[in-house]
């Protein structure tokens, strides 16, 4: 069998999937063949698999840290949320329905087996798999089936690491409480524990790192720091827009308006990296800026019913008066759907309403359609004449007038719409900013210079230097361990 280690969480957003990356990165600076794995993600941040399907766009970061093609097997189960449907489930990349959340609870013990089967294909050829779980293991009200986190490790025999964060407080009490409500044989899975995200002097946690092992006898396997290269890797989940510092001095301000099931939203890291670029995520009750010059429609995993929240916060008028006072709008995939005259859903896909008028600032109509375009793409940017490359996750087809003067070609088809004074454009492209040359000739179009430098490359170094960082903080007896061969646990 395939050496390998799974980090399991206190909580959720403790951490689990950085640390992921950055141990499958400094695995891979050994020289070994490292492969990332989680069982069950729940995340409308998606990916397309270099093997096609769709996974988590962390799985897909994590897979870029360990240099290996991403594969759909890397995250065998993706759970997408939508609206009155519940989430979409998505079983090795292929979307194979919908379920709410008491449903899918019934559902899971039959999707381990597709999960086992992923994990063996996911070990063959590599040295070392590192797994990363979902939630966290004292979550025993959803033990029973449970193929995630401690369903999984027992099943599959993979040792567990937890992960505490010191920065919301309580690291102490989660351990133990963990300890203490997991069953002999879960607990008999845990190898011992990292603390993560600590800020200041670390040993001031010595006496609390005797505490836990006096309550638990795990032992601990390092304190990692806050690592601030963590926010130039793209973010997985939308809790972290909760965190985001609004507000600055950059000389175009970029508003986007946070849909209640915004998708992908790390199409925006790249505006974010530019120091030239003002990034406001506007929150529910919050109104667009007056001030921006350019407002992004972000993608979204129901555009219908967040279509509807859009209206009700007032965010159409303020889109309108934006673009009569000369700003620019660019939609991206179900925001690009938004902009038209009209959105339907004949097969009812995302819930019980069907059809609904859209925001009119493009002359295109909206249809969803059952067959899911999900794939990588080179393309071209018409509008600037340069080149592009990301991918298409969406339902529906868009036609109209202004497809006429569309923004981006993927390959010998036109993609997108603009407005006939250029104002308003819309694209099914994700990763359109992660373009240099795009993001340049776009923030040129203002009268500003790009000095976000290239993207791709800084993303590659954050990944080397929190492999670094963990190298000097963690165990070192753990870690060689770990990564020559030896038994994790």
């Amino acid at each position: 069998m395939t050496r390998a280690i799974m980090l399991q969480g206190t909580g959720s957003d403790v951490g689990k999937t950085v640390l992921v990356a950055g141990l499958v990165r400094l695995a891979a600076n050994r020289g070994l063949t490292v492969r990332p794995f989680k069982p069950q993600n729940m995340s409308n941040n998606a990916a397309v698999a270099d093997d096609g399907g769709e996974i988590g766009r962390a799985q897909w970061l994590q897979a870029l840290a360990a240099r290996v093609p991403a594969s759909v097997h890397m995250n065998p189960v993706l759970l997408k949320p939508q609206s009155e449907t519940g989430s979409q489930i998505v079983v090795q990349g292929k979307v194979v329905g919908q379920a709410r959340g008491r449903d899918y609870q019934r559902l899971k013990p039959g999707l381990m087996a597709s999960v086992l089967d992923s994990f063996a294909r996911v070990g063959q050829g590599a040295d070392l798999v590192i797994v990363e779980g979902a939630g966290s293991p004292a979550e025993i009200n959803l033990r029973a089936g449970d193929i995630a986190n401690m369903g999984f490790a027992t099943r599959a025999s993979v040792p567990v690491v937890l992960v505490g964060d010191i920065d919301r407080g309580g690291v102490i009490a989660s351990l133990v409480g963990t300890h203490a409500i997991l069953d002999p044989g879960d607990r008999a899975m845990v190898t011992g524990y990292i603390i993560n995200k600590f800020r200041g002097d670390v040993s001031l946690f010595d006496d609390g790192i005797a505490a836990v092992r006096g309550f638990t006898g795990w032992p601990c396997f390092g304190v990692v720091p806050w690592l601030a290269a963590a926010a130039r890797l793209p973010a997985e989940d939308s809790v972290v827009l909760e965190r985001l510092v609004r507000g600055g001095d950059g000389a175009l301000k970029v508003a986007v308006p946070v849909l209640s099931r915004i998708a992908n939203f790390d199409d925006l890291d790249p505006l974010a990296a530019e120091p030239a670029v003002d990034l406001v995520f506007v929150r529910p009750g919050d109104r667009l800026p007056a001030d921006a010059g350019l407002v992004v429609v972000p993608g979204s995993k129901s555009t219908i019913a967040d279509l509807a929240d859009f209206r009700a916060q007032g965010w159409d008028d303020d889109l309108k008066r934006h673009v009569r006072r000369g700003g620019r709008v660019i939609g991206l995939c179900g925001g690009y759907q938004m902009l038209g005259r009209r959105v339907s859903d004949p097969l009812g896909l995302e819930g019980s309403v069907t059809d609904t008028d859209g925001l009119g600032l493009l002359d295109v109509e909206t249809v969803m359609q059952a067959e899911k375009a999900v794939r990588n793409v080179e393309a071209w940017s018409l509008e600037h004449d340069v080149p592009l490359s990301g991918y298409e996750i969406h339902l529906g087809k868009t036609q109209g007038p202004d497809t006429t003067r569309a923004p981006v070609r993927i390959g010998h088809r036109p993609d997108g719409a603009t407005s006939a004074d250029g104002r308003v454009t819309g694209t099914y492209l994700h990763g359109i900013f992660a373009s240099d040359a795009y993001r340049a000739a776009l923030l040129a179009s203002f009268g500003i210079r790009a000095g976000g430098g290239n993207y791709r490359a800084a993303v590659d170094a954050a990944l080397d230097e929190i492999a670094a960082a963990l190298e000097r903080v963690l165990d070192r007896r753990w870690l060689d361990t770990l990564l020559s061969g030896g038994s994790p646990a």
